[in-house]
């Protein structure tokens, strides 16, 4: 399953010339345009740069027949005539406007020039509303340029706090500015399915970080790292509740939310993980329940012992780049305070047995913090976690013009459905 894609064309004065007629590439994913560029190249001999999306015939992806703004330098030929309006938003990303990637790429050779070396080609590889990435060639070794919105700024300063305090464990930025960062090449590949093995280093080389950072949390706060430790986590479950879920889900949206049948049982004292499941109970019942209780389970987490520190955000193995026995973590925009129970369930999913990870994670949280209680706090934050991925993606629409809705709008019903489950 691939896209069907068509580009409407604009110069860099910002006219629309018109659209080229429509071609397929292989790759289902909207926000990758590598395969874009080389087919305006290879099908309507066009160089194209890849801004925005402006239109897709389904409402999520991937895949069916999508179509993009890009921005053409100079004549692109006969093409057909189209349409589109332009309109300035105050959400959309500098990389997404018109001479945007441009000014990006200037930037990009000027750092290079500074450091003694030259650009000499540039490959643009992905855009959407979360990220911009341009494989850079330069007369020494490849570099690549990633430009993120206001709300993963801060991932420039985590990179580099990161190769300060905990050297060796993710790329070093070569230069930053706002949003953009410039970064060498990592040798090997990203580590999309990596088996449970590979997974096992890449926990190990995490908790080092998370223990030099739980010690840091102040500087971690001072750089912009967001903060979901229990009191601001709490606020962002009870809120996408609030706002997302059908109205009998929540008692009152400003308040904890409390449940709605008389079947369900009262919360045990003390261990609310073993909280029994109500045979009759639905989602929205299953939710009022969790959120009513909020306040106790984090509570109790926060007993189990393990420290809040700097959370990855998104630590699946596609987000690792190596080799099998040598890697550095990638994409850190992703990155708050909070607990580190979170990157484990998320390392763990789509494993047929997550059990080893779980296994091999609390023992060096227990050797690390005597008398902790690391088995119990994945218990009580796994409902949790589905909660704050809702809330993380609510976030982004919140943040992103209406045309980028589609990449995300079915996450939010399903993280709520997750967390219900």
């Amino acid at each position: 399953m691939g896209r069907v894609v068509t580009l409407v064309l604009v110069d860099r004065a910002g006219t629309v010339l018109g659209a080229l007629p429509p071609y397929e590439v292989d790759l289902p994913w909207w926000q990758e345009v590598a395969d874009v560029v080389a087919g305006a190249r290879e099908h309507h001999g066009v160089d194209v740069t890849v801004l925005r999306l402006l239109f897709a015939d389904q409402p999520a992806p991937p895949g069916g027949k999508v179509t993009y703004l890009a921005e053409v330098d100079g004549d692109p030929g006969p093409i057909r005539p189209a349409t589109a309006a332009l309109v300035p938003h105050p959400r959309r990303a500098p990389y997404a406007e018109v001479g945007g990637p441009a000014d990006s790429l200037a930037w990009a050779a000027d750092a290079l020039a500074a450091r003694g070396r030259r650009l000499t080609a540039t490959a643009q590889q992905r855009t959407w509303n979360l990220s911009a990435i341009w494989r850079l060639e330069t007369d020494t070794t490849p570099v690549w340029l990633k430009q993120v919105p206001f709300f993963f700024a801060h991932e420039a300063a985590v990179l580099s706090w990161l190769g300060e305090h905990a050297p060796g464990t993710a790329p070093v930025p070569l230069a930053a500015d706002g949003g953009r960062v410039l970064l060498d090449d990592l040798p090997g590949t990203d580590r999309y399915g990596a088996p449970a093995q590979e997974r096992l280093l890449m926990l190990s080389s995490l908790h080092t970080v998370q223990l030099v950072a739980s010690g840091r949390v102040g500087e971690l706060l001072a750089l912009g790292v967001p903060d979901q430790r229990p009191p601001r986590l709490a606020e962002r479950l009870r809120a996408v509740v609030a706002r997302n879920a059908p109205p009998q889900h929540v008692a009152d949206a400003t308040e904890p939310a409390r449940a709605t049948s008389t079947d369900l049982p009262e919360p045990p004292a003390g261990r609310l993980g073993d909280l029994p499941e109500a045979p009759a109970a639905g989602p929205a019942d299953r939710l009022a329940v969790l959120l009513d209780g909020l306040d106790d389970r984090l509570a109790e987490l926060a007993a189990c012992g393990l420290p809040d520190t700097l959370v990855h955000g998104d630590f699946h193995p596609g987000n690792v780049r190596g080799t099998a026995d040598r890697h550095a973590v990638i994409d850190w925009g992703d990155s708050v305070l909070g607990h580190p129970a979170i990157d484990l369930l998320r390392m763990c999913e789509r494993l047929a047995d997550p059990e080893p990870l779980r296994r091999a994670w609390a023992r060096s949280w227990r050797a690390a913090v005597p008398g902790c209680d690391p088995e119990r706090a994945v218990a009580l934050i796994e409902p949790l976690v589905a909660l704050r991925n809702a809330a993380a993606y609510a976030g982004f629409l919140d943040a992103i013009e209406p045309s980028e809705w589609p990449y995300h709008a079915d996450d939010v019903p399903y993280w709520l459905a997750q967390a219900a489950a």
